[in-house]
């Protein structure tokens, strides 16, 4: 599907591709890995010829539709649904053109119609958006009144709407909560096409993708198989160049002892030049030196509380309108590893305030310890901070009675070397800027750590880094992310925000990700019935409407919708065919549920496609005065 041959490129002062050459399978599922800063999203620039190469080819087939989600939709007064059934730009062509195509034409359009499933697509649409996290009512909402963060979700469905041949995803899961990762690592397992993603999100790497495209040294290495058999893959690959390396250099360490031996030696010379010549032939072998991220510094509270270290009883908490969470009866103590799961606008965010100290219950209690210390990290910090501010300064602002080398050694500690420490803000990569907030929310040892988002900008090692820094963390920690594999693995107990409150959540993350997909199914069977907000193919006037029809003109349209007749009659009997197959039912039920919904469209458009013929053979012969 996708090849890339010699690929170079040069960009800011350094190399990002050195002869890179890969050649992608057609409809793989394929998951683009590498450090943080390495490349990745400049290969999408590139491959989307928003960067200009510098040698080399990137070769797609010329009738491919290449699909991406570079920025949030705009805000535009169109209704969401409209939005998302807009991209997909064939459709959209054939339903406009059905008001001014001749009568000739129109049974092609019709067929094209069929040929597209073009009377799903606002189920298929409203079903995407409901997985991504819309209500029913969203649908008709302009998309003026999302915000930016939904307004990207609006640019996801709609690329996975139009599913183009080559759909290009940077990061998706960063902008939705867990319950939109686990819809779309369930949706790209069924992408019908070619897909590529940037992800640090080991869940959706190990089980959508089916093979992983690793980035690093400015070569393309693709690896069959989901993230697990790709560390596999590359761990052997290490062993055998470091079993290789020694024994070129056991073999060059021989040949070099013979001839300092005997290389002064008039009837040994000939040996000699010969092994200087074969060393001269050794190929170049260097150190296997295994990539290294920075550990996190979370350290323990010195002393434990007695617990709790809060309790909640009847409290509701808002911002002085109605209740966000109401009657909530919860206890945290010291031991506590709390997952908080629910989707967006649930109240994750307002209970994470809640318990910080940001915000006081309005009605009910909250007993919380008098020297209890919170460390908070919440999503939105990143994007709060002073782009002109440096690591440096930032640190001496919150240790101003140390020296200069202490503030710099912390930063050292943080994994923010002496080329970082006076960096602006500005210039510093999103999982640098992620690594210093961590470790300063962590940094006077509090008793209970919150984590909001802590790994949208942190690649899989430094995520990693983070999974061992909180198992050896021994205060308490509540924990909200769309990472399934950082909660499933730090988390000890479940709490569910939904319906205005929270309550603790009966299973693990398996229980949950069913749980998400079954109600997302549920979801989608409502908006399934969704009609079409622009006009369909209008039924043809009755004959007395046009009296004045040359019979020319008729006799084009009568046989026109003869033929787009014939063509759909072809269509259902060939799915009738299909169905007739048992196997299909036992060995492939979601394909016969598909089938059956071709069925009835195709049963629709015939009927359509009948009465336009009926009524084009009546004009015809009104015209002609047959009987």
């Amino acid at each position: 599907m996708l090849q890339i041959k010699d690929l170079t490129f040069d960009a800011w002062g350094r190399r990002f591709f050195d002869q890179a050459t890969v050649s992608l399978p057609k409809d793989a599922k394929v998951g683009l890995v590498g450090r943080n800063g390495v490349g990745k999203s400049t290969l999408f620039k590139l491959i989307l010829n928003q960067l200009v190469l510098g040698s080399g080819e990137i070769g797609l087939p010329k009738t491919a539709r290449i699909g991406s989600v570079d920025q949030e939709h705009p805000a535009t007064p169109v209704p969401l649904l409209e939005t998302v059934l807009a991209a997909d730009v064939e459709r959209a062509a054939l339903l406009a053109s059905l008001d001014t195509a001749e009568p000739e034409d129109l049974g092609d359009i019709y067929t094209r119609l069929i040929e597209i499933d073009a009377d799903r697509a606002p189920s298929r649409a409203a079903e995407i958006l409901a997985g991504l996290g819309f209500s029913n009512a969203d649908l008709s909402r302009p998309m003026a009144e999302f915000s930016g963060g939904w307004r990207m979700r609006v640019a996801l469905a709609a690329s996975l709407f139009a599913a183009p041949d080559l759909l290009l995803l940077d990061e998706p899961t960063n902008y939705l909560d867990l319950e939109g990762a686990l819809w779309l690592e369930a949706r790209l397992q069924k992408y019908p096409h070619t897909a590529m993603v940037i992800s640090h999100d080991r869940e959706l790497l190990d089980n959508s993708m089916d093979h992983i495209l690793h980035l690093k040294d400015g070569k393309l290495d693709l690896y069959t198989g989901g993230y697990d058999s790709f560390e596999r893959q590359v761990t052997e690959k290490l062993r055998l160049q470091e079993a290789m390396r020694t024994k070129i250099e056991a073999k060059r360490a021989h040949m070099q002892s013979f001839v300092d031996r005997f290389g002064a030696k008039a009837s040994k010379a000939t040996q000699a030049q010969s092994r200087m010549k074969m060393i001269a032939k050794l190929p170049p072998v260097s150190n296997i030196i295994e990539d290294r991220v920075a550990p996190f510094s979370l350290p323990s509270p010195e002393r434990p509380l007695p617990p709790p270290l809060i309790r909640l009883e009847g409290a509701d908490v808002g911002y002085g309108g109605a209740p966000i969470l109401r009657k909530l009866n919860l206890r945290l103590d010291i031991d506590d590893r709390i997952g908080l799961l629910g989707v967006n606008g649930a109240g994750k965010s307002t209970f994470a305030k809640l318990v910080a100290g940001a915000l006081e219950v309005e009605s009910g209690s909250l007993l919380r310890s008098g020297r209890l210390k919170v460390g908070w990290f919440h999503q939105h910090q990143i994007e709060a901070m002073d782009p002109t501010d440096t690591p440096l300064e930032i640190i001496r602002r919150a240790m101003p009675q140390t020296s200069e080398a202490q503030r710099r050694s912390k930063l050292a500690q943080f994994g923010l070397g002496y080329e970082k420490v006076d960096t602006t803000v500005a210039n510093l990569s999103g999982g640098e800027r992620a690594r210093l907030l961590l470790n300063m929310v962590a940094m006077e040892a509090p008793h209970l750590l919150i984590l909001d988002e802590p790994t949208n900008h942190l690649d899989i090692d430094s995520r990693r880094a983070l999974l061992d820094a909180l198992n050896d963390y021994e205060g308490a920690v509540i924990l909200i992310t769309h990472d399934r594999s950082l909660m499933e693995l730090v988390a000890d107990r479940l709490w569910l925000a939904a319906d205005g409150g929270i309550e603790p959540f009966d299973g693990d993350m398996e229980d949950y990700a069913k749980f998400v997909l079954d109600r997302a199914r549920v979801a989608a069977r409502a908006p399934s019935q969704v009609t079409e907000p622009v006009k369909a193919a209008p039924p043809p006037p009755p004959p007395v409407s046009r009296p004045k029809i040359p019979t020319g003109t008729a006799r084009r349209r009568t046989e026109a919708a003869e033929a787009a007749l014939g063509r759909a009659t072809a269509v259902l009997a060939e799915i009738d065919a299909k169905l007739l197959d048992p196997a299909v039912f036992t060995k492939d039920p979601a394909k016969a549920a598909d089938l059956g919904r071709r069925r009835d469209a195709a049963q629709a458009a015939m009927d359509t496609a009948e009465q336009e013929w009926m009524a084009a053979q009546e004009a015809y012969e009104a015209l002609t005065g047959d009987a």
